[in-house]
């Protein structure tokens, strides 16, 4: 099976009008920048989207948000994005907020096969509400159902055709539960190596769940908070 596509335009080329998508990222750390411009590109609208946050007003989801193609978020934090709270506010845009490990999990059973789990993780609160409560042990666990998509997309640090991929550092955040939870799972690398170049020991997702992987470009290395100390402690 040939996986390498040309670009992020031939990734996304059939990814439909009202489609859910899985995307990685932690912040500004990790985020598939080239396919979501691409997406932006191409207009592709009411998107159902699965992101551990919805980046800022003019990078990442961002982009998305501002040309309204987001009908559906569901993050864990989202208090960077100025333009998404307003949208929020005006009913242009649907929110499901979810702890940020229970949607690691619940991503992570999504690529497994689990449909479901519980969790002690938001007894007593919002997040239970109309959910199934059972008590193990005495204690009391919320069911929480798995995720999955019809598009997993995802950036790596290194990857090779066949779609073995490494991360780098903290980009390795939620890309790994994302590929896992695709039907389709579309790959953006910052360097793309032959067959054979990666040492098989250090590879942290292998190629079984990847069908796209395209050589990225013109990566945007962001800080998302930059602290100045001024004068002595």
């Amino acid at each position: 099976m040939n996986k390498l596509v040309a670009n992020a335009q031939e990734a996304v080329r059939d990814i439909p009008d009202g489609a859910t998508l899985a995307l990685g990222g932690f912040g500004l750390c990790g985020i598939p920048e080239n396919t979501i411009a691409a997406l932006v590109e191409r207009g592709v609208k009411n998107l159902t989207c699965i992101s551990n946050n919805a980046g800022v007003d003019d990078f990442g989801i961002g982009l998305m948000l501002q040309k309204r193609q987001v009908k559906k978020m569901i993050s864990s934090y989202v208090g960077e994005n100025k333009l998404f709270e307003s949208l929020v506010l005006s009913g242009e845009l649907e929110i499901e907020l979810t702890p940020q490990g229970t949607l690691a999990e619940k991503l992570r059973a999504g690529g497994a096969g689990i449909p479901a789990f519980f969790t002690p993780t938001g007894v007593g609160t919002l997040v239970a509400e109309g959910k199934e409560i059972r008590e193990f042990n005495g204690k009391k666990y919320v069911l929480e159902r798995a995720l999955t998509a019809d598009f997993a997309i995802v950036k790596a640090w290194r990857g090779d055709p066949m779609g073995n991929l490494i991360f780098r550092k903290t980009a390795r955040n939620f890309n790994p539960m994302v590929a896992t939870a695709g039907q389709v799972t579309i790959v953006e690398v910052e360097e793309l190596l032959p067959i054979g170049a990666l040492d098989p020991d250090q590879i942290h997702l292998p190629g079984i769940y990847v069908q796209r992987i395209f050589q990225g470009k013109n990566y945007q290395k962001r800080i998302e908070k930059r602290t100045v100390r001024h004068g002595s402690v």
